[in-house]
């Protein structure tokens, strides 16, 4: 068995953890079986879940065996948050999400086990053995090993206790069904290991807990940091919105291009975190970065490694082509229709219907300029794009041959500014 906790503290993945000592013989003493758990309380997961599977990957690296957990029971009550309740979905909902988080996560610890001869990752469900539980049991068999003032003493817990909005007894209850999983994992697996959020900290411990005092047997527990941006943003929000890793709701353009735009400060640190890199060259990125910050070598990184895991070589190639192409590096007619599409509503793009307006309307329309006067003096300064062509008249009207796979137009003002304009009708989805 390799040193994987001196790995998992030189990348900054373990905040928390039980007994290291012990944790460190366990692992070393032979293959430990560990598990995450992902509620479904979404159609996907986002960037900011991809931690603890590096946590995963790493431990199944090191020759233990994984466990992952999406959780049809959990999912369907949701843990305390710290403004207010949770909506509660129907089970049905549920349940597709269960599967659909399933299906879209099983590559990351799949492909090792396939390509480098690792163990196979286990897939489970804790409505299997929540769902049986009658209220009797729940009570009786669960409930009398908590105490009511540690599970009040959650942050969250207390959070909600001295507010207007208080804490139903549902969500309240989240804890024991969590910790429950752990007990059921034990028995069922052999499991003695769980890893999440430093936020789930005190459910995760009272899994352990419970393995204890139930199986009489040792439990451990570790949990990753939580990360933010540097002015203490939610990884994986830009602009309001989730960076998921489902492509059907972030593109895989979009993705590549979230990782390429992160702030230098936030890129050095993620680095660490999100690599899977020799520590050498992690380390030669970071110095890069800090020498020439222009040319974004942790956030180039970020993106192909990433993109690479989350949606496969095929397209991490697209969405480089796709971003090269955008800024007059690569033709655009080469980019597939899907694609070009994404990557431009992505960066923002209009619909025309009817006949097609002038190139300074058009640049108007999509924002790139204020006013058709500046539109004006932008082309007069040869600043304005069409197709990565300049464009010197600004009463020009795109031609038949001008439109692109998908009906689109691709604008550009000066390097970076781009938008697209699709044509009404065109086939594919509209915007």
């Amino acid at each position: 068995m390799t040193d994987v906790m001196s790995e998992l503290h030189r990348r900054g993945l373990i905040a928390q953890s039980t007994d290291e000592d012990a944790l460190r013989a366990a692992l070393a003493a032979g293959p430990v079986t560990y598990y995450c758990g992902f509620d479904p309380t979404a159609p996907s997961l986002h960037v900011g879940h991809l931690l603890q599977f590096m946590v995963l990957r790493a431990l199944q690296r090191a020759g233990h065996q994984p466990i992952v957990l999406v959780g049809g029971a959990t999912g369907l009550i949701g843990d305390p948050r710290m403004s207010s309740e949770r909506v509660l979905n129907d089970p049905a909902t549920v349940a597709a999400w269960v599967d659909r988080i399933r299906r879209r996560v099983a590559p990351f610890l799949d492909r090792p086990a396939a390509e480098q001869g690792l163990r196979a990752p286990l897939y489970v469900d804790n409505l299997d053995w929540t769902a049986p539980l009658s209220a009797i049991d729940l009570l009786r068999d669960l409930g009398k090993h908590f105490r009511v003032g540690r599970m009040l003493a959650k942050e969250a817990v207390a959070a909600r206790l001295n507010s207007e909005a208080g804490i139903s007894y549902t969500e309240f209850s989240y804890q024991i069904l969590q910790a429950n999983d752990f007990r059921e994992l034990f028995r069922r697996h052999g499991c003695t290991l769980q890893s999440g959020g430093s936020d789930q900290w005190g459910n995760i411990t009272a899994g352990a807990d419970l393995v204890r005092r139930t199986e009489g047997a040792s439990a451990h527990a570790l949990a990753t940091p939580l990360i933010t941006t540097a002015d203490g943003t939610k990884i994986g929000k830009t602009e309001g919105a989730t960076v998921w890793l489902d492509p059907e709701l972030t593109s895989p353009y979009a993705f590549f291009q979230y990782w390429l735009g992160v702030d230098d400060v936030d890129a050095r640190a993620w680095l660490p975190l999100f690599s899977e890199r020799p520590a050498g060259e992690v380390e030669a990125l970071i110095a890069e970065s800090e020498a020439r910050p222009a040319a974004r070598a942790p956030q180039r990184a970020l993106a192909e490694e990433l993109t690479r895991l989350v949606h496969g070589e095929d397209e991490l190639r697209q969405a480089e082509a796709a971003g090269r192409a955008l800024f007059g590096r690569d033709d655009l007619a080469a980019l597939g229709a899907e694609t070009l599409g994404a990557a431009l509503r992505e960066a923002g793009s209009v619909t025309v219907d009817g006949g097609t307006p002038t190139v300074a309307a058009l640049l108007q329309q999509t924002g790139l300029v204020a006013s058709l006067s500046e539109a004006r003096r932008t082309v007069r300064e040869g600043g304005a794009y069409l197709n990565n062509q300049r464009v010197t008249d600004a009463e020009a009207v795109p031609g038949e041959d001008d439109w692109l796979p998908g009906g689109w137009l691709v604008l550009r003002r000066g390097k970076r500014s781009v938008a697209g304009v699709r044509r009404a009708g065109s086939p594919g989805r509209d915007t």
